[in-house]
């Protein structure tokens, strides 16, 4: 199974959301990272044919779904950003209804609502209406409905968002399981989640692809421009209108800076590093802006 995006582009009036972006993609997992406005959203909801794009082609085993959608949503799975739930409802009863609106039947329903209530640890809070569910609890609920009907194309728009840490594991090992036979596509802000999950990255900016590679690829591109130094407080303004600074770490009287630069730019007294996809991200987000 193969997805493929070609020359995509989506506007809205006098904005471009999306601007000639192609990409293919294949099984497991592909993480897109971008700031807010880059049009990872969009994407996502252009693939999953709740938009139309304004041009280009979008092929799922040389089928286009732009032209045919129901190619694409028999076999979708879906989480948006804003993914909202019925608060009277109970989680069985809200997948059940979930179920019914996909199509899904049959008397074995019942077993992979258990099953994946289970798989998202609600299984001892099913009968509560939704309604006293927590943040996180929602969006697990949201992470369920999505899995119905054993999707072959899975889209998670910020799926980790109000999970805690043991969920996020969770989440991430749920998502480890399916890539073997499933295109995901995963959007997150948080870099490490992505670093965690993802086979394939894709960076966009400003709607456009910036790259897509490999993970080990992507960070190969920030090899060589990652340093860390030690700075007294009174030091760090200062530093700060010289060299790009990714993070900064108290400790005691000093603070530790990780920054971007060029070997023959690099301020005193400081190491070279390696790089994480963190790093890349912001490094190459940085150097197109």
């Amino acid at each position: 199974m193969a997805l493929t995006i070609t020359n995509l582009s989506k506007k809205y009036n006098a904005k471009t959301a999306l601007s000639n972006y192609s990409i293919e993609i294949d099984k497991g997992v592909l993480g897109l990272l971008g700031p807010n406005g880059a049009g990872k959203s969009t994407l996502m909801k252009i693939v999953a044919t709740i938009s139309k794009p304004s041009e280009g082609t979008l092929l799922l085993d040389g089928v286009n779904i732009v032209q045919n959608p129901d190619a694409v949503r028999k076999v979708l799975g879906y989480l948006p950003q804003d993914f909202g739930v019925y608060p009277n409802l109970n989680a069985y009863e809200f997948l059940t209804y979930i179920a019914a609106m996909k199509g899904i039947g049959g008397k074995e329903l019942k077993q992979r609502i258990d099953m994946l209530l289970e798989g998202v640890n609600l299984s001892a809070d099913a009968k509560r209406p939704i309604g006293t569910y927590s943040g996180g609890m929602k969006q697990r609920i949201g992470i369920a409905q999505a899995l119905l009907n054993d999707p072959k194309v899975l889209i998670f728009d910020e799926p980790t968002v109000g999970l805690d840490p043991e969920e996020r594991m969770r989440f991430r090992q749920l998502i480890a399981d399916l890539a073997q036979d499933s295109i995901i596509i995963l959007s997150s802000h948080i870099v490490s989640d992505i670093e965690t999950i993802a086979d394939q990255v894709a960076i966009m900016q400003d709607g456009k692809l910036l790259t897509h590679a490999p993970q080990h690829d992507i960070i190969k591109q920030a090899e060589g421009r990652i340093f860390e130094v030690m700075l007294g407080n009174a030091d760090l303004n200062s530093f700060k209108t010289q060299y790009e600074v990714i993070d900064t770490t108290r400790l005691s009287d000093k603070i530790r800076v990780r920054y971007i630069s060029t070997p023959d730019r690099i301020f005193k007294a400081s190491t070279s590093v390696t790089a994480t996809l963190e790093d890349a991200y912001l490094f190459l987000t940085r150097k197109s802006s």
